[in-house]
């Protein structure tokens, strides 16, 4: 997906997937270099936005709680929309952001709480080093080490870069669904035992693994997401997932009279 000439961007979206990426509704691998989107809402879910080290520049972001934060490259920017929040990113001039953005669903019983969000800087992130592989864990927690907690529900976001013949295990909580994008190079995931051979910009989600190893003759990077699926029905519309009809015309009846508020 292209828009303008300064975003560029490779979309995974729920639907296409049979369910597969719960608690995820959809992840954006993107590059953008001009404002978009301009200011827009969300509600009954998490827009968590992850700045890779390789981004220039800033990444200014603002939204209706009256943040006002240039991300630096590297950074973990975390808007628990809740019952609705307004929002608006856009690199600074001259900067260069490439970054995911991941929308998480919220359980039913969060969707209409008041919204909250959570910076975490670059700096602030622990790093597994080893033979081979560098990982930053963003939040959540592995081999023992634990990144900050999300203002929502528990969940692991790791960006994991790997040297030649790198390789790196996680061993994923119980019963957590984990979703693994493969950002460039080629890499090898072996699922409890099972190879699969990923390329650059290719995705593979699991429920309930154990471990999972990553391994790259070449080199490469990936970033593992993980948490425990939802297995709630919800209704979307745009950037609105909401547990059924009625609370989606809701919101939508709420944004157009101006009360999720606003970025001034």
């Amino acid at each position: 997906m292209t828009r303008g000439t300064g975003f560029e961007a490779l979309s995974f979206i729920h639907r296409q997937l049979d369910g597969l990426m719960d608690p995820l509704i959809m992840v954006d691998h993107f590059t953008m270099t001009e404002p978009t989107f301009g200011p827009h809402a969300h509600a009954g879910i998490s827009a968590v936005t992850v700045l890779f080290e390789d981004s220039t520049g800033s990444f200014r972001n603002r939204d209706s709680l009256g943040n006002d934060i240039e991300l630096a490259r590297g950074d973990l920017y975390w808007l628990k929309a809740g019952r609705g929040a307004v929002h608006d990113e856009a690199p600074t001039p001259g900067s260069r952001t490439h970054a995911l953005q991941i929308f998480v669903n919220l359980p039913a019983a969060q969707k209409l709480e008041a919204p909250s969000a959570r910076h975490v800087a670059a700096t602030e992130m622990p790093v597994i080093e080893g033979l081979g592989h560098r990982v930053r864990v963003m939040t959540g927690k592995s081999n023992g080490v634990t990144g900050a907690t999300p203002p929502a529900l528990p969940f692991t976001i790791l960006d994991i870069a790997l040297q030649a013949n790198g390789r790196f295990t996680h061993r994923a909580d119980p019963g957590d669904a984990s979703w693994l994008h493969v950002i460039r190079g080629e890499i090898d995931v072996e699922i409890n035992g099972t190879c699969h051979r990923l390329s650059s910009d290719t995705a593979l989600a699991t429920h309930g693994a154990e471990e999972i190893r990553v391994l790259s003759a070449e080199g490469g990077q990936a970033v593992l997401l993980g948490g425990m699926p939802l297995r709630e029905p919800f209704v979307q519309k745009g950037p609105f997932a909401m547990r059924d009809a009625s609370q989606l015309a809701a919101v939508i009846a709420a944004h157009a009279a101006g009360e999720l508020g606003s970025i001034d």
